[in-house]
C-alpha cells in the first residue's frame, strides 16, 4: 500500500517538475528571441517585421507559460488530494494523472496569465517592443497623415 503511494506521488511530482521545466524553457526562449531580434535588427527596424517576429511570439510564450503554470498548480492540488485520500484508505483515481479534475480549484487561465510575476516578466518586454514599433513607425504614420 505504502509502496503504491510512493510510486503515485513520484509520478505526480515528475509531472510537476516537467511543467516547471517547460515554463522555465519558455522564459529562456522568449528572452533569447527578444535579444536576438533586437540585436540583429538594431540599425534597421521594420515595424511589421518586429511585430511578427517578436510581439506575436512573446504573446504566445506568455499564453503557454500561463498554461504550464496553471497545469502545475492543478498537479499540486492532485498531489495534496492523493496524500489526503490515500491516508484514509481510498484508492479511487489511483495512478490517474489527468489534472483536469482540479481545474475548478485553481485560478483561471487569465488570472494566472496576468499574475504579478508573469505580467512583469512578459509585460515589460512587450511594452518595450511596442514602444520600439511605435517609435519606428512614426515616419510611416507621419507620411500617411501629412502626404509626404
Amino acid at each position: 500500500m505504502m509502496d503504491n503511494l510512493h510510486k503515485e506521488i513520484d509520478l505526480i511530482q515528475n509531472c510537476i517538475n516537467r511543467m516547471a521545466k517547460n515554463s522555465f524553457m519558455l522564459k529562456g526562449w522568449a528572452i533569447s528571441l527578444l535579444a536576438v531580434v533586437l540585436a540583429l535588427t538594431a540599425d534597421k527596424l521594420n515595424p511589421l517585421f518586429l511585430f511578427c517576429s517578436v510581439f506575436i511570439p512573446l504573446l504566445c510564450f506568455w499564453y503557454l507559460d500561463a498554461f504550464f503554470l496553471r497545469t502545475e498548480k492543478m498537479y499540486r492540488k492532485m498531489y495534496e488530494w492523493v496524500l489526503k485520500e490515500r491516508k484514509e484508505g481510498r484508492v479511487d483515481f489511483q495512478y490517474d494523472l489527468d489534472p483536469s479534475r482540479f481545474k475548478n480549484q485553481v485560478e483561471t487561465h487569465c488570472t494566472v496569465m496576468f499574475s504579478k510575476t508573469l505580467r512583469v516578466f512578459y509585460g515589460i518586454p512587450l511594452l518595450v517592443v511596442l514602444f520600439v514599433i511605435l517609435y519606428n513607425s512614426r515616419d510611416i504614420i507621419c507620411c500617411c497623415f501629412c502626404g509626404c
